[in-house]
């Protein structure tokens, strides 16, 4: 209650992935752990308005393409009849029993949950609105992201979505503009279309998803233009306006100046830290231009009290770094030798999905790094055809001087399952023998990382290759 004060060992600000994984971590290592949540419930973004819930409505959606390119199988489905009501309770009923869960485990724990905004007072001890005043010997910073804004494109009107709006799948709008060409605007892109929306994409860049190799992205352009009603590329959003009961957007592209009418606009440019309004000036704790705490291996800040962890914390903004370094945090706090120093796969649940870790050929090719590049093409794979996406992709970056594998990226249906072994094999320095000698179960995606490596050292049966 306000005005009283309660006393932790570890108080844990935000209980995300990286928030209740830090906590949970350290109260198994015998800690007095408290965590404040400034939801009603825990689980953060990613359970609550992100991963979890995007993941629900990515799966319907891909039912929905999957009974239309059945009829190529000799398989014809009538046109699906969505309920909108029950495909919300559906998803909300995902994330109400995960929440729940996690509720479960703070009580068995021994976990004290505490609702309501943290503000830190000093070094020691922060406020909670609404709640008491907390003192504690070490604090966790787990307050996650939000959603970027960009001016001119943050028209207060409820036909302008955020990520988080997008979610709650209000209505299945007619014209569809999702502004940004990253993950979250063609995933949350890919659930409008199927649901029957007309979408368009705009992206300032020359390519959808800046920042992946585009040999992953091809497949998955070629995909979406054939769902999507349009691209539009190196174009910007000059500004939104409400008319006539939709959105005007003004498109900027080569000097030309076009305006179209779009019934909803959703606005995915990215995610903010939050790490500003919460009290950090008044402790040791730094933070770079974007807000990010600056942290060491261990997680810990410039205050030697304070560590941070997940999106507030550094890019990647993924919530499966987050809980890593939670781990890491609670451990390093208990005096074990933990690091933050592991592979963090990528995964953009798209359709197809794309996923890649470790070093990629265009970063190697940034950096001059020298590298081999072997890649399988799903169109040798049995597994593939039997599935009917054959437009999928493995590859591997690899070290031509010792062969160690150096990079994994997978375009292709489940390619989110198949990333894990690629993680490994960077982890565990593996070299391209190491995957080719590992004999994979036929007929199975998975066959595809040893014929890359197949590839690499010309072994390759399932191809034709011409003797050097």
């Amino acid at each position: 209650m306000a005005g009283e004060t309660h006393r932790a060992d570890v108080l844990v600000i935000g209980g995300g992935p990286g928030g209740y994984t830090a906590a949970f971590r350290a109260a198994d290592l015998g800690m007095r752990v408290a965590l404040v949540e400034a939801d009603e419930r825990p689980g953060g973004v990613c359970l609550q308005r992100g991963c979890i819930p995007s993941k629900a409505l990515l799966h319907a959606a891909r039912l929905i393409a999957e009974a239309r390119e059945a009829k190529a199988w000799g398989l014809s489905f009538q046109r699906p009849k969505i309920d909108l009501d029950a495909l919300r309770g559906w998803k909300d009923g995902i994330v109400s029993r995960h929440v729940n869960g996690l509720m479960d485990l703070c009580k068995r724990r021994g976990v004290a949950l505490i609702r309501g905004r943290a503000v830190f007072e000093d070094s020691g001890s922060v406020r909670v609105e609404g709640g008491p005043r907390v003192a504690f010997g070490h604090a966790i910073l787990a307050t996650g992201s939000r959603p970027a804004t960009v001016p001119g494109l943050d028209l207060q009107s409820p036909r302008v979505m955020d990520s988080t709006s997008a979610l709650r799948l209000e209505e299945v709008p007619k014209t569809l503009l999702v502004v940004g060409g990253g993950y979250i605007g063609l995933e949350l892109g890919t659930v409008y279309a199927e649901l029957g929306s007309r979408v368009t994409v705009v992206e300032l860049t020359d390519g959808l998803l800046p920042g992946a190799d585009r040999d992953l992205v091809r497949p998955l352009s070629a995909r979406v233009e054939k769902i999507f009603e349009a691209i539009h590329l190196n174009t910007k959003v000059a500004g939104m306006r409400e008319a006539g009961g939709g959105i005007a957007v003004g498109f900027e592209r080569d000097g030309q100046k076009t305006e179209q009418a779009f019934d909803r606009a959703l606005v995915a440019v990215g995610r903010r830290p939050n790490s500003a309004g919460i009290g950090l000036e008044r402790t040791k704790a730094e933070v770079d231009r974007r807000g990010m705490a600056l942290v060491d291996a261990q997680q810990r800040t410039r205050d030697e009290r304070i560590l941070a962890i997940g999106d507030v914390a550094g890019e990647p903004m993924l919530a499966h770094k987050a809980a890593h370094e939670g781990k890491v945090a609670a451990e390093a706090l208990a005096g074990e030798p933990a690091a933050s120093d592991g592979v963090v796969p990528a995964v953009v649940f798209t359709d197809p999905e794309i996923a890649w870790c470790g070093l990629t050929e265009t970063e190697a090719r940034r950096r001059g790094v020298e590298v081999k590049v072997a890649r399988f093409p799903w169109a040798a794979s049995g597994r593939a055809s039997t599935l009917g996406r054959n437009e999928g992709m493995t590859k591997l970056v690899i070290d031509p001087q010792t062969e160690r594998v150096l990079g994994v990226g997978v375009v292709g249906a489940g390619a989110g399952e198949l990333i894990a072994e690629g993680a490994l094999a960077v982890e565990m320095a593996a070299v391209a023998r190491d995957l080719a000698l590992s004999i994979h179960p036929h007929p199975t995606l998975s066959e595809t990382l040893g014929g890359a490596a197949e590839v690499f050292l010309g072994t390759v049966t399932d191809l034709y290759m011409k003797r050097k």
